[in-house]
């Protein structure tokens, strides 16, 4: 972890929600000089403190009107049985997060879908099927609260 100042977690708050803005914008939010910015964004992106840039796209709006989160409990628990699930999620397009979990499912997974025929498809021929999987239970959201990709960033 590297050390970060006032002026790096401003840096960091306003590109959290604008990752557009230009040195210049980012100077008069922060109250440095647009160099100073460039300099320190430019040593932020370095250090990987900033993954990347990206554009947040309507799901809604693409068609995309459904989102299921699946409950996964592997087979066997084994390093060779985890590694066959882990390869069988990383070529689901459909899936959009992933992790591995304590309790009674081993994983849950976070699905994108433009009906509920894509997510049965999933569940009964991509995921049950698989020889990794034991037993597969999904839920379908109904309302979304709240969604936030954004750091609870604070002082040091």
């Amino acid at each position: 972890m590297i050390s970060l100042d006032a002026f790096d977690l401003k840096i960091l708050g306003a590109l959290q929600d604008d990752g557009r803005l230009t040195n210049q914008e980012l100077a008069e939010i922060v109250g440095l000089s647009a160099s100073q910015c460039s300099r320190r964004r430019m040593r932020l992106e370095e250090e990987k403190v900033i993954a990347g840039y990206r554009a947040e796209l309507a799901s809604e709006a693409l068609g995309f009107g459904v989102i299921a989160f699946i409950q996964i409990t592997l087979a066997t628990h084994s390093p060779d049985n985890a590694k066959k699930f882990r390869a069988l999620v990383n070529r689901i397009d459909d899936i959009q997060e992933a992790y591995s979990l304590t309790g009674d499912a081993d994983y849950v997974l976070k699905a994108v879908l433009r009906d509920l025929k894509s997510l049965s498809d999933i569940v009964n021929n991509v995921l049950m099927p698989h020889p990794s999987v034991a037993h597969v239970r999904s839920s379908i959201v109904l309302d979304r609260l709240k969604e936030s990709g954004k750091l609870p960033l604070r002082g040091p």
